[in-house]
C-alpha cells in the first residue's frame, strides 16, 4: 500500500492547540521559533541513529528517515519563504507537495547520517533567519496558493508545528 497523501489544511494550528502532538501556538513569535527549532536538532540526530530508521511502521506511514528528510526539506522551504516575506511585499507561495518531494527525493534511500547533517544545517539557517526578524516585521504578509494570508508570526507557528508534529510522529 502506498503512503496516503495528507490533504488537510493545517492552517488551524496557528490558532489552537494540536490535539495529537500537543503543540500550542499561544506565545509563539518569530523570536521563539529559532530557539525551539535549534532544540529539535539533537532529537532528530537521535532518531536518525536508531536501528531500523528506514523501516515503516506500516505500509501507509513514513519511516523515521522519511520524516526526517521531509523535515529537512520543510526547513529549507520555510527558510526561503521567510526570506521572501522579508524581502518582498506580500509574496505569493506556490503549493508544495510533500509526497511528490518524498518520491522525487527518494527519501527512503537517503543516508541517515547525511540527512542528520543536512537537517541540522537547514534548521540552523532557518532558526537564524527567524531570530533576525524584528518585532516590526512580525506581521509582514505572504500569500498561500489557496489565497490564505500568512504573517511572519503565523508562518513561524505553522512551521514550528510541522517540525514538532513530525517529532511526535516518530516518537522523539
Amino acid at each position: 500500500m502506498a503512503i496516503i497523501p495528507d490533504t488537510k489544511d493545517w492552517m488551524w494550528v496557528t490558532g489552537r492547540r494540536c490535539p495529537d502532538c500537543g503543540f500550542d501556538p499561544a506565545g509563539v513569535t518569530p523570536d521563539t521559533v529559532g530557539p525551539a527549532l535549534r532544540a529539535t536538532v539533537p532529537r532528530w540526530h537521535q532518531v536518525l541513529a536508531r536501528p531500523g530508521v528506514r523501516e515503516r511502521p506500516d505500509d501507509s506511514t513514513w519511516s523515521p528517515l522519511e520524516y526526517a528528510s521531509h523535515v529537512r526539506d520543510v526547513c529549507r522551504l520555510f527558510h526561503s519563504r521567510l526570506e521572501l516575506m522579508l524581502e518582498q511585499e506580500n509574496p505569493g507561495f506556490t503549493n508544495w507537495d510533500a509526497n511528490v518531494a518524498a518520491l522525487e527525493g527518494r527519501y527512503r534511500e537517503q543516508d541517515p547520517a547525511e540527512v542528520a547533517r543536512q537537517l541540522e544545517e537547514a534548521a540552523i539557517a532557518t532558526a537564524s533567519t527567524f531570530e533576525a526578524v524584528t518585532p516590526d516585521q512580525w506581521e509582514r504578509p505572504g500569500l498561500r496558493s489557496n489565497g490564505t494570508t500568512f504573517s511572519i508570526t503565523t508562518l513561524g507557528s505553522f512551521f514550528l508545528h510541522e517540525v514538532l508534529h513530525h517529532m511526535y510522529d516518530v516518537g522523539a
